[in-house]
């Protein structure tokens, strides 16, 4: 980050950074604004505050032009990359029981991937929108994991069965498993209500997020074309 930062003042270039919400605890993920403190509860969150406070005290004081544009967790057609799409949608179309973690009643915020994409470039095409931080839009209409379940078991005409890993078989499993040793560490994003708010960039933009019933719905489609 240090030589990201550096290199675009050097250069007199633009920053768009691309973040996380890590650096938020466990404490404030029930209603995650831009102004939502900094207060990480995890390893991954105090690295992800150390990188983003680097750039955000030079925006503040002028030595870079930058945006911090914040997303949640994501969803698309991309399948090895999204927990969503890993433990839903794979498991549905091998004809296995979809599965989640920790607790499947609870809310949770995700990001349709093109949404991102196209909120990105036009934060970074758009002069007033720097040395600002940005929640990417986001359907407000947060889910559970089962309605997610249902969502996805619909639209491929599968059932809904799910089945849930406990917080302490993730545990256990993380003994042997690196990735799922960090999962259990973050497992606060998934253990309680998570709503990823962007209001701010959908009434500047005048921007409505991808419902998630279409989003689910198109990435059915192009999944099943291929």
């Amino acid at each position: 980050m240090q030589n990201v930062i550096d290199a675009c003042i050097a250069n007199k270039a633009k920053l768009v950074f691309f973040d996380n919400v890590y650096s938020v605890g466990g404490d404030f993920v029930s209603h995650i604004t831009e102004e939502s403190p900094v207060y990480p509860t995890s390893n991954k969150g105090e690295i992800r505050a150390q990188i983003g406070l680097m750039l955000f005290d030079l925006m503040k004081i002028g030595k870079i032009k930058a945006i911090i544009a914040r997303a949640p967790d994501f969803y698309g057609i991309d399948i090895g990359k999204s927990i969503l799409m890993s433990l839903i949608y794979k498991n549905l179309a091998s004809g296995k029981k979809a599965q989640w973690m920790f607790n499947a009643k609870v809310k949770h915020s995700y990001i349709y991937t093109p949404d991102a994409g196209k909120a990105t470039a036009l934060l970074g095409n758009t002069p007033d929108a720097y040395n600002q931080i940005w929640n990417l839009p986001t359907d407000r209409k947060s889910l559970t994991a089962e309605q997610w379940i249902n969502l996805f078991a619909k639209e491929m005409g599968k059932n809904n069965n799910y089945k849930l890993i406990p917080a302490w078989k993730v545990r256990l499993s993380g003994a042997f498993v690196p990735f799922l040793k960090e999962l259990f560490e973050m497992r606060y994003q998934f253990d309680r209500d998570y709503f990823f708010d962007s209001i701010k960039f959908e009434k500047y933009f005048k921007y409505q997020p991808t419902r998630y019933a279409d989003g689910v719905k198109e990435i059915v489609v192009q999944l099943s074309g291929k």
